[in-house]
């Protein structure tokens, strides 16, 4: 299935990208698609922690991403 990614704040600068387009298997759950981008961009693992969030929703590891979904990878974000 194909779905979208968008990168915000410093993962953008670890994966020199904003967005891109990427090829799952079907039923593919958040915490595979994690593994996934470790896999595919290890840079990421510059950051802490991060969000994952699916169609503009927070999502939870055990949550399936769909055909089509647009997936957000979010950095901690600090400020006052």
């Amino acid at each position: 299935m194909k779905i979208s990614i968008l990168f915000f704040g410093m993962a953008t600068d670890l994966v020199d990208s904003s967005s891109l387009e990427i090829e799952l298997p079907n039923k593919s759950s958040v915490a595979s698609f994690k593994e996934f981008l470790l896999a595919e961009f290890p840079e990421l693992q510059k950051m802490s922690s991060y969000a994952v969030a699916i169609n503009e929703s927070y999502a939870t590891d055990d949550m399936l991403i769909q055909e089509n979904d647009v997936v957000a990878i979010i950095p901690p974000v600090s400020g006052g």
